[in-house]
Parts: structure tokens; sequence; C-alpha cells
């Protein structure tokens, strides 16, 4: 059972909440990502596709890596273990006054589109690429976030808000869920350019604007496009006026024409004429980056002693990428059990992930089935938690227990009710207890059958 030391929280999504931890075995650092939702059971978890689609793309040096999955059956509760970067590349460019180097942006861009080809490939889009989700430390990039993604061959339509506004291709805000992998693409363009920029580049503030914005810098597109998109349309009125577009080499004049090239391949109208993400790798403006990465594939390993040393306990996930050898993802599944994957459906709620692009892939060797990480029933184990009521217990990643009153009294997951004196300690997966009853002088609730450890041996 791992257990961890809370060390800050650094971020929130809608679903979601990302916590900084500390391994107390190893000393590591990571990001614990605890769902907002509750999960009835093990299969539901291990069929969310998240987790399957990490699964399926790691090991990979620009996917994010997925240490743990810990759930706690009782309550429910999700939290997802994986390797801490330094930032995302939003924080990388706030407030900054001065551009950064072509060269360092297009080293970065070079490994997005890696990422990207090797989702393709293995059958799957992500659907939300933005500068939130592209995490980076040091020159490292690494795509995260994949609760969004889908099966490159799953049926249309799909979601049609999925996207975030700024980052969403036309296809997705003119249809009705009518578009595929090449959004991807979309996306990388205009993080691309607002990373060069310092700036967004359609910052629309409804989906109207949004096709406005797009229309006053590429220009309106002709009319067969917009008529092919019509046909699966039913939310949006398609008298545009005619504008020729201002481009984007004014907005971004110290870059190189060929890079300017690029970015306009990556946003092109129609998602037909779209570069895909192998296409973008071949180009002539990557191709240096791809001779050199060839070159030290190439080089034998010439590392001496003193490389092979430990690394800080800071620093150490920057070698995850070394550890690839250890084999696929920690399941969570019991033991001998079977996970059935769900057929897709043409709706957006539920479905496993497709072949991938590429046909058969090679089998991999059969590993040693990962330890189960699952809760047990304990007595009442406090972690640090105080309160004015007395309540205490264990949670997952030193969150506090829920009230009587409801599982959660925000939306954050945390009870604003008991956080007067509350102190961060450390955190395993085990079920919340309460002690508050008892300090009112009620009977604790007896439990009608004696649990029994599948891990203790019999005498």
């Amino acid at each position: 059972m791992h257990k961890y030391r809370l060390i800050s929280k650094k971020g929130e999504g809608t679903f979601s909440e990302v916590l900084k931890a500390q391994s107390i075995k190893s000393g590591r650092y990571v990001a614990i990502k605890c769902m907002k939702n509750h999960f009835d059971t093990l299969d539901t978890v291990n069929n969310l596709r998240e987790i399957q689609a990490l699964r399926r793309l790691s090991p990979y040096p620009h996917i994010i890596k997925l240490n743990e999955v810990l759930y706690d059956e009782p309550t429910g509760r999700l939290a997802l273990v994986f390797e801490l970067m330094d930032m995302n590349a939003y924080e990388m460019i706030r407030g900054r006054r001065h551009y950064l180097t072509e060269c360092k942006v297009k080293y970065m861009m070079y490994q997005l589109i890696k990422a990207l080809d090797h989702m393709h490939r293995n059958g799957i889009f992500h659907r939300d690429i933005k500068p939130e989700n592209i995490l980076l430390v040091d020159d490292q990039l690494k795509l995260a976030d994949f609760g969004s993604c889908r099966g490159v061959y799953s049926k249309q339509p799909y979601t049609e808000y999925i996207s975030t506004r700024w980052y969403r291709a036309p296809e997705c805000l003119l249809t009705d869920g009518y578009y595929s992998y090449k959004m991807d693409l979309w996306g990388t363009g205009c993080v691309w350019f607002e990373i060069l920029s310092l700036f967004p580049l359609f910052p629309g503030t409804n989906e109207l604007d949004q096709i406005n914005k797009i229309h006053n810098i590429l220009g309106t597109p002709p009319p067969d496009i917009l008529e092919k998109f019509k046909r699966n349309a039913s939310h949006m009125d398609f008298n545009f006026p005619q504008k020729e577009g201002t481009g984007i080499a004014r907005l971004i004049p110290h870059v190189s024409l060929e890079c300017i090239d690029l970015i306009l391949k990556l946003l092109a109208y129609n998602p037909e004429d779209r570069l895909s993400a192998r296409q973008a790798l071949k180009g002539a403006y990557l191709r240096d980056l791809r001779e050199a990465e060839k070159r030290e594939q190439a080089q034998p390993d010439r590392r001496g002693p003193e490389d092979e040393r430990e690394p800080d306990t800071d620093r150490q996930h920057r070698d995850d990428d070394r550890e690839r050898e250890q084999g696929s993802l920690p399941s969570i599944k019991a033991k001998g059990e079977d996970v059935k994957p769900v057929e897709e459906d043409a709706g957006d709620d539920g479905g496993s992930l497709l072949p991938p692009i590429g046909g058969k892939q090679k089998p991999k060797p059969q590993l040693a089935k990962p330890k189960l990480y699952k809760s047990q029933q304990f007595k009442t184990l406090s972690h640090g938690f105080t309160s004015t009521t007395g309540t205490t217990g264990a949670g997952i990643i030193g969150m506090p227990p829920p009230s009587s009153n409801s599982a959660f009294q925000d939306s954050s997951g945390f009870n604003n009710t008991h956080q007067s004196n509350k102190k961060f300690g450390y955190a395993s997966m085990t079920n919340f207890s309460s002690a508050s009853s008892t300090a009112h002088g009620e009977k604790p609730a007896t439990h009608k059958k004696k649990y029994v450890s599948p891990y203790t041996k019999k005498r």
C-alpha cells in the first residue's frame, strides 16, 4: 500500500483536481489526479477512456506516465498517480514580455506532433489539445489529460462541445459532432501560434464570434466547403460574409516563413486538406530535428559510471523514460479477473478504444500481473485530520472525510465545515470513518458481517 504526503494543490478542473504529493517510501514527487465523480465498481474504473488510453499508449517519451491507479471501493473514490512535471505551456508563456526563440518552440512542437502521431497510429485522438494539457520539464514535453479522448474508428457523431473553444476546429463548431482526429492538428496549430506570439490566435467569446475570428484571419472558405459542413449541421446559420483574411504572418513577423507555412497547413479550414501528424513530421521544416534524432539513436550508449548514479529525489521523474522496461501500467482488476471492454456506440457516453490505425501490432510479452491496490476496511485511522466536531478519518491523498449530510459540501470535494483546524498528513487508500456519532453519546454502528482480509493466511 503506497502512501503519499500531500504538498500542495496544482490545479482544478471540471471533473478532477490535481495535487502535488511525495511518496513516503521512495521520496519521489508525484502528481495525483483526484476524480470528483464516484465509481461503483472496478469494471467501471477499468473501462474509463483515460485509463484505457494510457495503458495503450505507454510507454512513450512524450505521453505522460501513469504510475498508479488508486480506487477506494467503499466510497467509490478514484485517484490517478502521475509523474510530476514542472509546468504546462500556458504557465510558461503567461506574463512573458520577450519571445521564446523559434528554435526552442520548434523542438517543443516537434515533440507534441510526435505524441499525436503515436496516438493516432494507435487508434486514439485527444480532442482537447490546448496549452494547459501540454506539460514541460526542462526541454522535454509530454501530452496529458486523456479524459476526452475517443477511438479513431468510433462511430460519429461525437459530442459537439468537447474541445476548449479557442482551440476548436471549424468542423467542431459548424457540424453536429461530425469531426475526426484532424481536430487535434488544428489545436496544435493554434497552440504553436500562441507560444510564438504569446497571445491566443482565435479568442472567441462564443461559437459565432469564434467562427468570425477564424474568418477574419484565414478568410471565409469556399462555398463547397461550407456546403459540406452544412449537410451535418442544424444549429448554425451559414450565411457568412465573404472575407479575405489578414493571415498570421503580420502577427508573428519574427518567425520564419517556413514555420508560418507549416502552421497554416495545420490550420487548413477543410480537414481533408489539413496535414496529418505523420505528414507534418516528414515536412521540410522539421527535417533537421528528425535527422538529428536518427543520428542520436544510431550512436551507441557511451555513458560513463558517473552518469549512472541515482538522481536526486526531487528530480527522479526525469528518468522515468529509462525505466520503461518494467512493463505495462499497474492494473486495478482483481486477481484472475478479466476486464470486458464496452462496445462503442453512436453516442459519447462510453465505449472502449478501437484497434489502431496501423492494423495488427506485434504481441507484447506477457508480464507478471501487477499488484492490486484496493482498499481494505480498517478501524478509524487518522491521517492528521482534526475538526471541531471530533471527526477523524482517512481518505484519498489527504482529502477530509465527507460530512454526514452529503458526500461533498462543494464541487471541489472538500468539506468546508471541517476545515478550520485541518492539517494534512499521510494518506492511503482506506475507507472513510467518523467518530462524531460516538462523541455525542451514540453507540457506534456495528457491522453485520465480520470483515476478513483476503491477504491474511488462515491459521
